[in-house]
């Protein structure tokens, strides 16, 4: 990383709120900061050599996704609740498998096949293509899921569903870290936008609900992991 103030750019040519951004956010994720430890800006900027400004965008950033908190003298990390997270998900399974039961329940209800279709197409080039193993996979993933319950034709629930979204993006982005779930990912919302559009809606409930299930053990292991080693690090 360049050491010119001046430079808004690393070598491979990203914005170095980017650089700052995603080696923090690993940091965090991995453990490797401690549980009230403090992050200041004119640490970080020391520490990265450059100016503030990439700084203070970055640790904004990791402010919206959740993994810190603004503090009255810099920031420190966010310690997620294990419990929340269990409730947040629940609602998320209940918001998105709703979206399949009330077609299910309700034959006049009818699934967007065109919206779909176009989804589906996107998953099979990543599935020929698939990205690195990377947290903010996470954004792609949401927009799977808004995506399927848009199709179901309620507003609402959408808006329910991305509320959802915001509030537990932050520990959803373990579920990247672990080895082949991009693909498994990949795989998992490929079978179930066939078994909509193949109108074969109980294997879809079925699918959506494996899958979002299984996401939540990886996210738990992996939170509570993280964790563990942020707290042993106070002690």
């Amino acid at each position: 990383m360049s050491t010119r103030v001046a430079t808004t750019a690393d070598a491979a040519g990203r914005p170095l709120r980017d650089v700052v951004y995603a080696a923090l956010r690993d940091e965090l994720m991995n453990g490797d900061i401690k549980f009230g430890e403090r992050l200041t800006e004119p640490k970080l900027s020391a520490r990265f050599g450059i100016s503030r400004t990439p700084i203070r965008e970055a640790l904004t950033v990791l402010c919206s996704d959740g993994l810190l908190r603004r503090e009255e003298y810099g920031f420190s990390p966010v310690r997620p609740s294990i419990p929340l997270i269990r409730d947040l998900y629940e609602l998320r399974i209940t918001l998105e498998l709703g979206g399949i039961q009330r077609a299910i329940s309700n034959p006049a209800v009818r699934h967007d096949h065109a919206l779909l279709e176009a989804e589906r197409a996107s998953w099979l080039e990543l599935q020929a293509d698939p990205p690195e193993q990377e947290p903010g996979f996470v954004v792609r993933d949401e927009e799977f899921h808004v995506t399927l319950l848009t199709a179901a034709g309620n507003a609402e629930l959408v808006r329910a569903l991305q509320s959802v979204n915001s509030r537990i993006r932050h520990v959803r982005m373990y579920d990247f870290m672990v080895n082949n779930r991009i693909e498994t990912t990949i795989t998992e919302h490929l079978a179930i936008l066939d078994a909509v559009l193949a109108d074969d809606l109980p294997l879809a409930y079925r699918l959506l609900h494996t899958h979002i299930g299984e996401s939540l053990d990886v996210v738990l292991e992996r939170v509570t992991r993280a964790i563990a080693a942020m707290s042993m690090a106070t002690e």
